[in-house]
């Protein structure tokens, strides 16, 4: 049954948005109950063993997540979580998929590598066509599909060498960008994808949200070229992990926290969804981490 703070999260916010003709896009997730969910190690910034963690409110917070997707009509699948794998709850991170074909992941640290193989058995299994990669990345953490584009980030997870892999499996265009500040370690933590869908039924130009502190010069070149109208997140919304949202092109689901970026997608006519992971934050991971775009596949 959706819980009342799902309804709410999914009800028009207080102060509307701008009347625009955003089209909310279906959409179609994976995610995994938080259940072994703890900080045993610290691979990341936000990462402290001495501060304790609250698996039921992990899982509560995560369930919020899980039916506001469902009170806005996409679909959620689950994989079960694997005990001793307690960042499995971050499915981004577990592979990259368009068209029906799943790249599976490598990660750069040896505490996530068992998660590997569950999420490409669980791609096989729902009729992706899976590839294992040769190079180490670490799935839609550092890999977004923006139009027709994908951008690639590195720096600190994903090896650079991964881009002309992941060109070579999906047939597109691959923009590398570097990141250089350890607090956003994944590309996912820097930029957030506005409008999954361009083209037909979408819009004329998918559009992204970033913070640019995040970037070297020459990236930060790239996204002012590219996206010219994207929207610059507030360095105060970066610092709580406020850019790690997702979108339906309509609805982008956000931490309450990033109330910057919460004014200025207003003004640009979206509609933002408050969800508050802060226990997930513990693990260095937001909405955006806890689910995975499926495209294609079995429906």
């Amino acid at each position: 049954m959706q819980n009342t703070a799902a309804r709410e999260a999914a009800a028009p916010a207080t102060a509307p948005a701008v009347t625009s003709d955003r089209i909310q896009q279906h959409r179609r997730y994976l995610m995994c109950r938080p259940g072994y969910f703890t900080v045993s190690y610290e691979i990341n910034p936000w990462m402290h063993q001495a501060v304790p963690t609250d698996t039921a409110k992990a899982v509560q917070q995560w369930q919020t997540l899980y039916d506001t997707y469902l009170a806005l009509g996409h679909e959620v699948e689950l994989i079960d979580p694997v005990e001793g794998l307690p960042d499995m709850v971050y499915t981004a991170n577990g592979g990259f998929i368009i068209d029906g074909t799943a790249l599976g992941v490598r990660f750069s640290v040896a505490q996530r590598r068992g998660e590997e193989q569950p999420f490409m058995d669980w791609f096989a299994a729902n009729g992706f066509d899976v590839v294992r990669p040769t190079a180490i990345q670490e799935g839609e953490g550092d890999i977004l599909l923006v139009g027709e584009t994908i951008l690639a980030g590195y720096g600190f997870r994903s090896d650079v060498a991964s881009h002309a892999e992941i060109a070579k499996v999906f047939g597109r265009e691959v923009v590398s960008l570097k990141l250089v500040n350890p607090s956003f370690y994944h590309l996912d933590t820097a930029i957030c994808v506005l409008d999954p869908v361009q083209g037909p039924g979408g819009v004329e130009k998918a559009n992204i949200a970033y913070l640019p502190s995040a970037f070297d010069d020459a990236s930060r070149a790239v996204l002012a070229e590219r996206y010219p109208d994207a929207i610059v997140v507030p360095e105060a919304d970066g610092a709580v992990f406020g850019i790690n949202a997702a979108s339906d092109g309509r609805n982008v689901f956000i931490s309450p926290r990033a109330t910057g970026f919460d004014a200025l997608l207003r003004e640009r006519g979206y509609h933002p969804v408050h969800v508050d992971l802060s226990e997930l934050l513990l693990g260095g991971g937001g909405i955006k981490c806890c689910t995975l775009e499926l495209r294609g596949g079995r429906s």
